[in-house]
């Protein structure tokens, strides 16, 4: 395990000092990043300017929940974001013997050197606009931070699985790339109060693809408006992590270093 944790250290390290000695890269890449997932709060800002609104919800906390879903989706494509775009390439080039041949578990290797220094400009918007919607929402007592962390880390959880499962497809269909719109689809449905939605639909994004956990729950924690009834959904949280990694090495074993 220690030496798992310094390959990972000096894996951070190297990211850090690329992107140091690129900094206008980093900046344009991180901004970029961060534009292109920042519209769906100004369109919320413009639906409620507009005097229309989500039923029960106030536009601070609206705007909470979608800088959740932001902060989890920096998050996560930061320690895990590289992993399906490089075993895609590695796969449709014929080129993942060169992971294979790597003294270190190839799920590991993949986690460790693709770590996207370029997301940090995502997390850290999401943190901004998080701050300033907390701030307007009112006090939050500290059970309530409590349960928004522990809700925060499995709907993380959630974004990695489904980035190792959609990585995992490649080993079997190479043309894939299209895979991560039909997933971003999936996802939008975080964004905001699920209630808004049929009930069929909150009961799916709660058990069975638990995309609620990603930005509503974590967000319904600090209101205080979860029941016993939603932690429940943090175990499949972490199952559907599970699965991700399970899926993502049994695959693995379909490779047949022809590339696509």
């Amino acid at each position: 395990m220690k030496r798992y944790v310094e390959v990972y250290k000096q894996c951070m390290y190297s990211a850090v000092q690329t992107a140091s000695a690129y900094r206008m890269n980093f900046i344009v890449s991180s901004l970029i990043t961060l534009i292109g997932n920042i519209l769906f709060p100004l369109v919320t800002l413009l639906i409620y300017r507009a005097g229309t609104s989500f039923p029960g919800w106030s536009l601070y906390e609206v705007l909470l929940i979608q800088s959740v879903f932001t902060m989890s989706s920096g998050l996560s494509s930061l320690v895990f974001g590289g992993v399906m775009w490089t075993t895609m390439s590695h796969v449709r080039e014929g080129s993942f013997e060169v992971v294979l041949l790597k003294p270190l578990n190839p799920l590991f290797y993949l986690v460790a050197t693709t770590f996207s220094t370029e997301s940090a400009g995502l997390f850290l918007g999401g943190a901004a606009l998080f701050v300033f919607s907390a701030w307007h929402v009112g006090a939050i007592p500290a059970l309530a931070w409590l349960q928004f962390a522990g809700m925060f880390f499995a709907g993380t959880a959630v974004l990695a699985g489904l980035s190792l499962m959609m990585a995992a497809m490649s080993f079997k269909w190479v043309g894939n790339s299209r895979i991560s719109e039909l997933a971003d689809s999936v996802l939008s449905v975080g964004k905001y109060p699920l209630p808004i939605f049929p009930k069929a639909v909150q009961a799916a994004a709660t058990m069975i693809i638990p995309v609620g956990m990603v930005g509503f729950l974590p967000a319904s924690a600090l209101l205080g408006r979860v029941g016993a009834s939603d932690f429940a959904a943090i175990l499949p949280c972490f199952v559907f992590l599970w699965a991700g990694i399970w899926v993502y090495r049994h695959m693995i074993r379909l490779y047949e270093g022809v590339g696509g």
